[in-house]
């Protein structure tokens, strides 16, 4: 089944030959653990290793009748972090660990973070480590359209602070998102060959043993 992985027609899955047996689950983790890549990196032995799983995977339907999984969102999305799930979402939470691929569409969900976890990694194996790891962290008391002082501020429109912030962030990065690369003059940080941005919200991260959330960041990676 895998010539290039198995090149010497020994070595495969489920062998009947081999003395002590070995399950096909304990063999396939065995072999992703190694220092050897070839297994992680093969186009389609990972593909073939969860229709494995799929197959033997069983699971009660009636278990997760009430759960809806776009109301877990819509409260994972307003309250970022759910401190006491009723029995329903706790149920939903375990359906999201094992439905890797439903749950990716879910914000906040654990396969979210895989998602943005391995899309980090992918930048990191075509470019490299990046030379920046920057966080935004925006303070009110500069802004002249808040006033701290109110009970409630009159916050600007969400629309009006993605328009504002656009020429920001363009004037930061100096990137040009109709071609895909830096601009000729590039941003405060130079040049870019390729960035990565999203909230710490979707993946929580520890900088200098303080928790951090809620706050977007950027991987820049510099000519």
């Amino acid at each position: 089944m895998f010539p290039t992985l198995f090149s010497l027609g020994i070595g495969g899955f489920e062998d009947p030959k081999r003395k002590t047996p070995v399950s096909f689950d304990t063999q396939a983790n065995y072999y992703l653990d190694l220092h050897d890549r070839r297994f992680r990196y093969h186009y389609s032995f990972l593909f073939r290793r969860m229709q494995h799983l799929q197959v033997h995977f069983t699971t009660s339907s009636k278990r997760y009748a009430s759960v809806t999984l776009k109301n877990l969102a819509s409260r994972i999305d307003k309250e970022k972090f759910i401190s006491s799930p009723s029995d329903d979402e706790r149920k939903a939470f375990h359906l999201l660990k094992e439905v890797n691929t439903v749950a990716a569409r879910v914000p906040g969900s654990q396969s979210t973070k895989v998602h943005i976890r391995n899309e980090i990694r992918s930048y990191f194996g075509y470019f490299g480590l990046p030379h920046l790891f920057f966080t935004f962290n925006p303070c009110a008391v500069h802004n002249e359209n808040v006033n701290l002082d109110s009970m409630v501020p009159n916050l600007v429109p969400r629309i009006e602070r993605a328009f504002r912030l656009a020429p920001a962030f363009q004037y930061l990065l100096g990137w040009d998102f109709k071609t895909g690369k830096s601009t000729e003059c590039g941003g405060i940080f130079g040049k870019l060959r390729a960035f990565y941005g999203t909230q710490l919200n979707t993946y929580p991260i520890k900088i200098l043993n303080h928790d951090v959330k809620d706050l977007p960041y950027l991987l820049l990676f510099m000519i």
